[in-house]
């Protein structure tokens, strides 16, 4: 089963672990778009292969369909941004579980991910590092004694790491809490955005905090200061959410509503899909919706996005028939069995 289907530790709250290492081969020109180059590099990775191991096969973004590429932006193992400027050089290799994702030849020529479900950055950082070693032992990557590992990006250099947890956090937002919430995590020094956003509003209750420091930093510092400021917010929402569990009736209308828009409909938009799981998502985390489980809302949180619901129906479909789909999905995925 592949990892975004699975549920991991305070999955509940942590949707999602990840780690990334930017890393550059040393000789070659940083982001370089010399088609030449960009053989080389691809070539010289495929033939180590073998002795990297962990079963990664090599797949090339330009052999791909259209609705496969995106998919691969809504799985988060490419941006939407690099897809649109360099997918005529990027190479992917990918695990069968596809936990592995390492990027080539993007905005860095090596950009290593590892993923997990759930609060598990720690586990998630350790196999990053084994992986990250044998590149290491492999290639001659480029770094410098004084500032580290060196990134097409100044932004990334000494470590080159982002660690990142994706969490949900509705009990936060539904009792007005997050704008202090994210001023206390940006004066930790760490980052903290909505995940879909559309316009200023942030749509499904979701948020990624990730670390703003690279340089001048131990990367298990990094992961220590990202864990513990995590904790404290899975303590406050798990606060919140009993705050508002204290009003029953409220609580239950609100979440049933939802529900009962989402099992019900004939059409649905992604966006209006996103926000009425999230509802559902805590009603059902909090055993109030006991119709659903948090495997069957993962499973629908992964296939709503337009191009892995095209996958799901083998179709291509346009954004009215999508819709359409999409309510049809819900219903078929909640009947399983």
């Amino acid at each position: 089963m592949n990892w975004y289907m699975q549920r991991g530790k305070n999955s509940d709250i942590v949707i999602s672990s990840k780690i990334l290492f930017s890393r550059n081969l040393r000789n070659y020109k940083f982001e370089t778009n010399n088609p030449k180059e960009i053989a080389e590099i691809e070539e010289l990775v495929k033939e180590n292969l073998p002795s990297i191991g962990y079963n990664l096969k090599l797949l090339k973004i330009k052999d791909m369909d259209d609705i496969t590429k995106k998919t691969l932006i809504e799985k988060g193992l490419i941006g939407e941004d690099e897809l649109k400027q360099r997918q005529n050089s990027i190479s992917i290799l990918i695990n069968d579980d596809e936990n592995i994702c390492i990027v080539l030849n993007s905005q860095n020529h090596l950009e290593l991910q590892v993923f997990s479900s759930g609060m598990e950055i720690n586990n998630v950082f350790n196999y990053a590092k084994e992986i990250d070693q044998k590149f290491e032992e492999t290639f001659d990557i480029a770094k410098s004694k004084k500032y580290g590992y060196l990134t097409t990006s100044p932004i990334n250099v000494g470590t080159g790491l982002n660690a990142e947890i994706t969490v949900h956090l509705p009990g936060l937002t539904k009792t007005g809490n997050m704008r202090k919430i994210i001023q206390t995590v940006t004066n930790f020094g760490l980052s903290i955005t909505g995940k879909y956003i559309n316009d200023s509003d942030i749509i499904g209750d979701i948020y990624v905090i990730s670390n703003k420091q690279t340089l001048g930093i131990t990367e298990e510092n990094i992961i220590r200061n990202l864990e513990k400021i995590t904790e404290k917010l899975i303590e406050q929402e798990r606060a919140a959410r009993k705050l508002l569990g204290k009003n029953n009736i409220e609580l239950e209308d609100l979440v049933y509503r939802s529900f009962g828009i989402l099992i019900n409909s004939r059409k649905l938009r992604w966006q209006e899909a996103l926000q009425l799981l999230s509802d559902v998502k805590l009603g059902t985390d909090l055993g109030i919706i006991k119709e659903l489980t948090d495997e069957k809302i993962a499973k629908i949180y992964f296939y709503i996005g337009s191009a892995n619901l095209q996958k799901y129906f083998g179709q291509n479909l346009e954004a009215y028939d999508r819709d359409i789909k999409r309510a049809e999905l819900i219903k078929q995925i909640l009947n399983e069995k």
